[in-house]
């Protein structure tokens, strides 16, 4: 048993010797047409070497019960039914596995080498087997079965000669176009059948009605082959063969439709995944199976006695199947898993940037309702500043002040608190513009502001939230910037029908680096013009304005509030002071 488990191992690592050597016993076989006994014992040893020649089983696999009552049953209907059609059969399955292979083989040498072979099965089916079944023998012509005899052995002498790659010479080094061996098994079959027809039903000759066959053969293909590719004024028929393969609708293609389907449907990933999963079970092949993605996991279908893992991050998929998977449906299913995993992994950061927009929300929100405290805070402290700088005549004008502050004061504080019930909403109403300029005068009355206005509309809104907003962060973050620069002077102006509000300063420029997310995003700032003038910016562009920096020179900055659709050039009041 030993020494022949080694002999088989030593043929099956040397393929060119084990296709020349079922080949040779395949020729005694055919040679030996009277003695039926050693006929069918050639042919069963050539069987034999074929089992270990063949690409699809590995020769390593140990066989069951079941495969062996198989393999049994084959060749005890061989051995039954063996004769000339039988061996027509075998040989053109043989043929059609050689010719399969020529297409996977680059090498030369290698590619002749199976050309031989394949020519050898060819002339054996024309030269020996197909004359023997002819019914009338008076056709067949002149007999070729000397030369075929003595000559085909010069074919196998000469594949012992020819240099074969390393690759080829190993086992399942060159795999097997199974659409290209269908496609010469039909040929072949054509080429019988239809001599046999000609034969017939035209009463010629075995070698005219082969040629005949062959002619008819040839020009087919040509035709075929002419009205293959597309050309000027005719769409070949490969766009509806290529059209064809395409919609063909097989079960993987309905699984991806759905999961594209469901994709677009369903947000939270972990239900996507597992209905995505479940779907599966209508593929052919699978029972159920198990999944597990990061801390979940979940079940579908029932167990099976063969299962296959893809791993895959963060999906884990285990699949139960009815049979044992082929590589290519592994492959498949790899594929399959991977894009389950590729569309889960992008519901998860779906759901992360969602969680990242509602924190960014509550931190604009919190950073916006910041700013607002503090300008109330240095409203406040300005009242409390000219209380105590007060003397006893200015007591009743400091009453006054109170009593038109404190209300606005407290109307914005419940603004404030509005928004941080409504984070969405712009809280807060309007008022005429010639009132909201004096309110802004008495509060920032003595901080050396400098107020310019042209006759106002009194028919003029404004939005009290916004105007209240850009004005007290353009102010304040002019005031701190007081402090560093004495000298500077501030000038606050508006438009007549309000379309215009502008803050200038005689300070200096704003630097470079601060101008590129000026307005545009949070700043780190030691004295202003951070957080507070993004927020503003965008709170403008709500409200249908534009807050821009008109003007950024050393003396002259400038920063404007413009309603959007006011011409640039309607007003100048970036003049500031002189």
């Amino acid at each position: 048993m030993n020494q022949l488990q080694r002999l088989a191992g030593a043929l099956r690592q040397r393929q060119r010797w084990l296709l020349i050597a079922l080949l040779g016993l395949l020729h005694l076989a055919l040679l030996a047409d009277a003695d039926r006994a050693f006929g069918t014992l050639c042919w069963l040893v050539h069987v034999g070497l074929f089992i270990l020649w063949q690409p699809f089983i590995y020769a390593e696999r140990r066989l069951d019960v079941s495969a062996l009552a198989v393999i049994a049953l084959l060749l005890g209907g061989g051995i039954v039914f063996y004769g000339w059609w039988l061996l027509i059969v075998w040989v053109v399955i043989l043929a059609a596995l050689v010719g399969g292979r020529v297409m996977f083989i680059d090498h030369r040498p290698t590619r002749i080498f199976y050309l031989i072979a394949f020519a050898y099965l060819l002339a054996a089916l024309l030269f020996w087997l197909v004359p023997r079944v002819v019914p009338n023998a008076a056709l067949i012509g002149p007999s070729l079965d000397r030369e075929f005899a003595w000559g085909m052995p010069l074919f196998l002498l000469l594949m012992t000669l020819l240099p074969l790659s390393k690759d080829s010479d190993r086992p399942g080094g060159a795999m097997v176009d199974l659409f290209y061996s269908l496609f010469i098994f039909l040929l072949i079959a054509v080429l019988v059948l239809g001599s046999l027809a000609f034969m017939l039903l035209r009463q010629l000759g075995y070698f005219e009605a082969v040629f005949n066959t062959l002619t008819s053969i040839a020009l087919l293909l040509l035709l075929i082959g002419w009205t293959w590719n597309t050309r000027p004024g005719f769409t070949g028929i490969d766009v509806f063969f290529s059209r064809y393969l395409l919609t063909i609708g097989l079960p993987f293609e309905n699984w991806l439709h759905r999961l594209t389907t469901l994709a677009g449907s369903e947000s939270d990933p972990e239900r996507f995944l597992s209905q995505a999963l479940n779907e599966m079970l209508d593929l052919p092949w699978v029972e159920g199976g198990t999944w597990v993605a990061e801390a979940r996991s979940g079940t579908f279908g029932c167990p099976s006695n063969f299962c296959h893992e893809f791993f895959g991050q963060p999906l884990r998929l285990t699949l139960h199947t009815r049979h044992k998977l082929s590589p290519a449906l592994v492959w498949h299913f790899h594929l399959l898993a991977q894009l389950a995993n590729e569309h889960y992994i992008a519901k998860l950061r779906a759901r992360e940037l969602q969680q990242v927009s509602y924190l960014r929300a509550i931190h604009e929100t919190g950073a916006r309702l910041t700013h607002d405290v503090k300008n109330l805070l240095q409203s406040l402290n300005n009242l409390c500043y000219l209380a105590q700088t007060a003397n006893g005549q200015d007591g009743r004008r400091l009453e006054l002040l109170l009593e038109r502050q404190l209300p606005q004061i407290t109307q914005r504080l419940q603004q404030t608190l509005a928004k941080l019930q409504k984070p969405q909403s712009e809280a807060g109403g309007a008022l005429p513009a010639a009132m909201w300029w004096k309110i802004q005068q008495q509060r920032y009355a003595g901080l050396g502001i400098s107020f310019a206005a042209a006759e106002l509309d009194p028919e003029v809104l404004v939005p009290t939230a916004l105007f209240d907003s850009v004005a007290d962060n353009l102010l304040q973050n002019a005031l701190l910037k007081r402090q560093t620069e004495s000298e500077l002077r501030i000038h606050i102006a508006l438009a007549s029908d309000a379309s215009v509000l502008s803050v200038c300063d005689t300070g200096s420029a704003i630097r470079e680096e601060v101008l590129a997310d000026l307005l545009r995003a949070p700043l780190a700032s030691e004295n202003g013009l951070g957080i507070g003038l993004y927020h503003a910016a965008r709170q403008a562009e709500s409200c249908g304005h534009e807050l821009r920096l008109a003007c950024n020179e050393p003396g002259r900055v400038c920063f404007e509030l413009r309603r959007c659709g006011q011409a640039t050039a309607a007003t100048d009041l970036g003049a500031g002071p002189s």
